[in-house]
């Protein structure tokens, strides 16, 4: 009996060491806002977004922001200082300090699961790198997909990826393109644009979206067409019942809330 016991308590202890180690380490933050309150946790493998996170935290920058840009079934946005003093009317949304952070998009390893933490950025017509936004940052809610959704995403997402970089590689040669098309060279021009493709293809592989993820979207939910686009540099400890509260607000213009929900402070643990 004392063999089973013991045998019993060493493989609790195995199975508790495990579920730790699935836990990605990091420093957690607790933000306190009007509807109740949320704790993060920041991912330690995203240095850039973590540090620049944790000195606004301690400078106090986001307390009294709104979560300016709220969309049910899909993220709550807040970090842009200009509204803490903005009136109902003001347009929220381009306030933030004077800087931007390299991003650290870090898919399949993080992703936009339901209560992932991730950072707001331009988009990719003006800010082609990926850069993120210096304070504003989303906490993604989304929704439930099945499994045929997810592949035509994972389909899409990589003709989108392959366009981008066949794009680019266009730029990269233009002189010797427009060199052909001056000299009417059909057979070379084609022969180039299969040597571009066949660059492109290897460069960007398919890479099926990993079972884990795709049982995650499908049983918990999230906003997979993110994937690879954003920075996830964290996500949701508790307090997602209060996130779940700040979606369902009413939103007037720009998805702004009609009655103000704000950060009233935030607090390193």
């Amino acid at each position: 009996m004392k063999r089973i016991l013991f045998t019993l308590m060493i493989l609790f202890a195995m199975s508790s060491m495990k579920a730790q180690d699935s836990v990605p380490a990091g420093p957690v933050v607790d933000i306190k806002t009007t509807l109740g309150d949320i704790k993060i946790k920041l991912y330690d493998d995203t240095p850039i977004h973590r540090d620049n996170f944790l000195k606004l935290v301690k400078e106090g920058y986001y307390d009294g922001v709104l979560f300016h840009r709220v969309i049910k079934d899909f993220m709550v946005q807040t970090g842009d200082p200009d509204s803490k003093q903005a009136d109902s009317t003001a347009m929220l949304g381009e306030g933030g300090p004077t800087y931007e952070l390299t991003a650290e998009i870090q898919y399949p390893k993080h992703y936009h699961k339901y209560g992932a933490v991730a950072a707001a950025r331009t988009g990719d017509d003006f800010n082609p790198e990926r850069k993120s936004s210096g304070s504003q940052f989303y906490i993604v809610t989304g929704r439930k997909f099945g499994e045929q959704q997810l592949d035509g995403m994972a389909y899409r997402q990589l003709m989108d990826l392959r366009q981008a970089y066949f794009k680019q590689l266009c730029i990269k040669n233009r002189d010797k393109i427009k060199e052909l098309q001056e000299k009417g060279d059909k057979e070379a021009l084609e022969a180039c644009r299969m040597e571009l493709i066949k660059e492109t293809e290897a460069n960007v592989p398919d890479a099926p979206m990993p079972d884990h993820i795709k049982k995650t979207y499908m049983e918990k939910g999230g906003t997979p067409h993110l994937d690879g686009a954003y920075t996830v540099f964290g996500e949701v400890l508790s307090g997602m019942d209060t996130v779940e509260k700040i979606q369902n607000v009413e939103t007037g213009r720009a998805d702004r809330p009609k009655q103000d929900v704000r950060i009233i402070s935030m607090k390193v643990e």
